[in-house]
């Protein structure tokens, strides 16, 4: 089937998000969130992992497959690629709060049992899940806020911001919670569709953009 379309009467998240709840409290909620139609296709939402109370944190875009049968973000092989750019750029992993913009998985699917393929989020995603993000992201109180790939930045950074031009790049932004650090580089997705020979490079531009973001740790 194709990937679901937003549906303009959507309320958006916000209704579901509870007021001043600590993250766990909001990763409960969540599982109830009706703000846009993926929560129908999708096996579950998927919210957070690691410090609730991490300096750094690393939002991406939405739960893959494996991600939305796990219920936890980053464990498919992007995830895994990610975990070792992290650690290469010396953050420490265990003071990281990781998160995606968008909170269940877009996807495409021809026939039931076949192959789910991912289907970027639309601005409406994006919008409808903003409530969330701000609320976690105000929870968690972060130094510093990195962006990985186009979706995230679109929730979060300037409208201006592009990837290719911009990456790598430190922001001081106003938050809910005073000025933070912000930064946009890739998708670890992007290091594995790139061709194999260019594979090493991306990738060693990923972990340059991880310890720039990490130098920024006060």
């Amino acid at each position: 089937m194709p990937a679901s379309t937003p549906k303009p009467d959507r309320p958006g998240a916000q209704q579901w998000v509870p007021a001043d709840a600590d993250v766990d409290a909001l990763r409960a909620a969540a599982h109830e969130c009706r703000g846009c139609e993926l929560w129908e296709p999708a096996t579950q939402v998927v919210f957070s992992a690691g410090d609730a109370r991490g300096r750094l944190a690393l939002v991406g875009e939405q739960p893959g497959d494996q991600e939305d049968r796990r219920g936890v973000p980053f464990v498919g092989p992007a995830g895994r690629l990610l975990q070792r750019a992290v650690e290469e750029a010396g953050i420490d992993r265990s003071s990281t709060y990781v998160t995606n913009a968008v909170k269940h998985f877009r996807f495409t699917q021809s026939a039931p049992g076949n192959r789910r393929i991912h289907a970027s989020p639309e601005v409406a995603h994006i919008t409808a899940c903003r409530p969330w993000l701000a609320a976690e992201l105000a929870q968690v109180d972060p130094e510093v806020v990195v962006c990985l790939g186009a979706t995230a930045a679109k929730a979060l950074l300037p409208k201006d911001f592009r990837v290719t031009k911009h990456r790598g790049q430190l922001f001081r932004l106003p938050t809910s919670r005073g000025e933070k650090t912000f930064m946009g580089t890739i998708h670890p997705s992007a290091v594995l569709r790139v061709p194999e020979a260019e594979r090493q490079a991306a990738y060693d531009a990923l972990v340059a953009d991880l310890r720039t973001a990490g130098g920024a740790l006060t």
